[in-house]
């Protein structure tokens, strides 16, 4: 019982944080998909309740994500806010189906280039857009559009008067200083209150105190009548071809940035793992309830999730709380979020902007795996920024395919062997992308505790994917006390000896 009041009061307090980091991303998100607020404050609390009852990953948070923003502004301006909907409907049955299908494991076979390069296109097409709501103007569709329109937007600034758009960069500035500056310089014991909060914060406190004329959040005066049911006439344009492939790109984009979110969360605590299967048929339900009731397309996030376990929770009941706190706010003192300035929003998403670029990524390709995935990385950024994320991520895939097209005919096996209290996992052949699924299927259903030997002597080759599979599953093995030897391929090429030199580095 006293285990059981313990978690609670862990998860009671976890809740909380999360809620306050959760409440400016779900305004932000909304704001940078070009739609009402109030959608976004919707799918925090439908990922909040529904997928944390039915998650597989027991401290992921799931919401409105700013991976999926960009898609979602660039699908509202050319379909309309309407037909969203029954967009997520679609998209939702097909997590559903792809975690009846079991193919949670081959998301995670996507090249760690593409799904980086991706998140870094959608970091600088977030920046460049919320540049302009900084300043008080509104963004375009595309990064060109917003780049071209970046002059108008500063002459409006630096205009011969004091203008509401000058007052609106102050107001963003000042959120944007208050936020970092927090996060550099906070006291330990308030070390969980989030810098996005204090920043949104200080702005709105500021805007209301001088009464400026700046934008602020729109809210209606209830939530619920903002609840938007697709009609009959929406779901019969489903036939076409274009509204598919958007629910298809939404689909994949989205259970992609839920499973590395969820193999991210893994490696941050010793406790139950995620069951990948579970979990996208979670996302689906969410998505699909999303879409029905008039929300943002919702997914795993990083930043929320790992407030959730720096925290301190054991279970997903602090996801659950922190949705029913979004809904308690949103009933109760709607009033609230309407003087938020917009402004200060756009400070919090110039900063989640930032994060997702993550050059780290790239040294770390490059010193590990060589030149030919930093090239996939730079191809997709490009791709995504100047022409759209289908685009983008499909060259990315092509190219990593290329990469490994030579050996994926190549046979690829684990031979299990057991020794006494030891297990040897004997690698042979050529590991690829390919490999992936049958490779975290072999690894993941080791039983606990036992010493696991990696013998790679008959490894001829590795690709990165494989690679980085293995590495993330020795890290967290070794970190939660079980013993893993490695034995390196006697004669191999370098870059096989260097994936070896990094598991041995992680087991010492």
């Amino acid at each position: 019982m006293q285990k059981y009041a313990s978690s609670f009061s862990r998860d009671f307090a976890a809740s909380l944080v999360v809620f306050l980091v959760a409440m400016p991303l779900c305004l932000g998100i909304a704001i940078a998909s070009g739609v009402p607020v109030a959608m976004g404050l919707i799918s925090g609390v439908i990922g909040g309740i529904v997928v944390g009852f039915l998650a597989g990953s027991p401290l992921q948070v799931t919401g409105p994500a700013a991976g999926l923003a960009v898609i979602v502004f660039g699908f509202v301006q050319e379909y309309g806010i309407a037909m969203l909907g029954p967009v997520l409907v679609l998209a939702g049955i097909i997590q559903i189906a792809a975690g009846f299908l079991r193919m949670g494991s081959w998301f995670r076979s996507i090249s760690p280039a593409v799904v980086h390069g991706m998140l870094t296109g959608i970091g600088i097409l977030i920046i460049l857009g919320q540049i302009h709501v900084l300043m008080g103007s509104a963004p375009a569709a595309h990064a060109t559009d917003n780049i071209a329109a970046m002059d108008e937007s500063v002459s409006r600034v630096l205009g011969d008067t004091v203008s509401s758009e000058t007052l609106a960069l102050l107001i963003g500035l000042i959120s944007l200083l208050a936020m970092l500056g927090w996060e550099k310089m906070r006291p330990t014991s308030l070390a969980l209150v989030p810098g996005a909060l204090i920043g949104v914060g200080a702005g709105t406190v500021l805007t209301a105190l001088m009464n400026l004329p700046i934008p602020r959040v729109e809210v209606p005066d209830s939530i619920f009548s903002s609840i938007a049911l697709p009609t009959v006439e929406n779901f019969a344009r489903m036939t076409e071809p274009g509204l598919i492939v958007a629910a298809v790109v939404i689909a994949i984009i989205a259970s992609a940035e839920t499973l590395l979110s969820a193999a991210a969360v893994d490696r941050m605590h010793d406790g139950e793992r995620t069951r990948l299967n579970k979990e996208l048929f979670a996302q689906g339900v969410g998505n699909g309830l999303c879409g029905v009731l008039g929300g943002l397309p919702i997914t795993g996030v990083i930043v929320r999730s790992s407030a959730n376990v720096q925290a301190g929770a054991r279970t997903r009941a602090s996801t659950i709380m922190h949705g029913i706190w979004i809904l308690a706010l949103i009933a109760a003192l709607p009033g609230l979020l309407g003087l938020v300035p917009l402004t200060a929003l756009a400070a919090v998403l110039l900063v989640t902007g930032w994060r997702l670029i993550g050059i780290h990524h790239v040294r770390e390709l490059l010193t590990n795996h060589g030149f030919f995935p930093v090239a996939i990385w730079v191809a997709t950024v490009v791709m995504v920024v100047t022409h759209d994320l289908l685009v983008g991520v499909g060259i990315g895939l092509a190219l990593s395919l290329v990469e490994v097209l030579p050996w994926l005919v190549r046979r690829f096996s684990i031979r299990r062997t057991e020794q006494g209290d030891a297990i040897r996992l004997g690698l042979d052949g050529a590991a690829t992308c390919r490999s992936v699924p049958a490779m975290l299927e072999t690894l993941e259903n080791l039983p606990e505790g036992r010493k696991v030997c990696l013998d790679g002597q008959k490894l001829n080759y590795m690709d990165h994917t494989s690679a980085e599979t293995i590495c993330e599953w020795v890290r967290r093995e070794t970190r939660a006390g079980r013993p893993v030897e490695v034995l390196a391929p006697q004669q191999s090429d370098p870059r096989i000896g260097r994936i070896f030199a990094r598991l041995s580095s992680e087991t010492a």
